[in-house]
């Protein structure tokens, strides 16, 4: 019985490669990677000739027999484009499926954006919420966002440079431009950079330069005694709930706890706005 190893590649810097990283990708008897083109530069670099195949975002779900196949006889290293394997990258898919089938599932640390930035953010790193890649579209993001908008607690995502514009004008509407953010890209590489201010001041920062690289911003959690949303702002977050089909009571519900309202002033709004009684 072979065992599934999630090996960690380098985010930019081939330096942070680790020896045991290394050692696993020589031995094992196929490795499936995210991107075989960037895959095939690393595993080249390093001098492994240990067959590829590809395993991304879109034919996970059909290499999962191949590969449980490849497990039946030897070792599987997976690998993404750069980072841990299942952290915004595929892999969750194959970890269940292999644990279910009785294999062995082996993590092979090493680097991750997510880490790297927040450890030299100089925000709160005691506890923090990953929130991975935010929806593309503005309304269900900012859905995502109220929902951690009370949160205590550094927030950490990914974001691509093209949508990060957006994502701070969203970020601002709805934490509060005075938030503290930090905008961290190229990690490793190098023009790296770890820009630190606030949301009013990141939107002109990136007003200013066409955005390049992958980013991931880290944004302060909420300042103790947060302000208590107005009649108005409450039934905002009402309206833009029910525009995406939430159903009444959970509307409520999710806005008394953003919004730090009692749940019956909420739906007293809430009634208001509907012409109920």
């Amino acid at each position: 019985m072979g065992t599934l190893y999630l090996v960690a590649t380098p985010i930019g810097n081939l330096e942070d490669m680790t020896f045991r990283a290394v050692r696993v990708l020589k031995e094992a008897g196929l490795i499936a990677a995210e991107d075989t083109r960037t895959s095939g530069r690393l595993l080249q670099h390093f001098g492994i000739e240990t067959p590829l195949t590809s395993y991304f975002e879109h034919n996970k779900l059909a290499k999962l027999d191949r590969i449980l196949a490849a497990l039946e006889t030897g070792d599987v290293a997976l690998i993404s484009e750069a980072g841990m394997p299942g952290i915004s990258d595929p892999g969750y898919e194959l970890v269940v499926a292999a644990i279910r089938a009785g294999y062995p599932v082996v993590p092979i640390p090493g680097p991750s954006a997510l880490v790297t930035a927040l450890a030299a953010s100089g925000l709160p790193t005691d506890s923090f919420v990953y929130l991975g890649f935010l929806p593309r579209k503005s309304g269900q993001r900012r859905a995502v966002l109220r929902e951690v908008a009370d949160q205590p607690r550094t927030l950490v995502f990914y974001e691509a440079p093209h949508r990060v514009a957006e994502t701070l004008a969203d970020l601002s509407a709805e934490l509060g431009e005075e938030r503290p953010v930090v905008l961290a890209r190229e990690l490793t590489k190098r023009y790296e950079e770890f820009w630190r201010g606030t949301l009013a001041e990141a939107q002109a920062h990136v007003a200013a330069q066409e955005p390049r690289g992958e980013f991931v911003i880290l944004v302060g959690g909420a300042p103790a005694g947060q302000q208590m949303w107005d009649d108005e702002r409450v039934r905002q977050g009402l309206r833009e709930l029910q525009a995406g089909g939430i159903t009444g009571s959970k509307a409520v519900k999710q806005v008394a706890r953003q919004s730090g309202r009692s749940r019956s002033e909420v739906y007293d709004l809430w009634l208001g706005m509907t012409g109920s009684t």
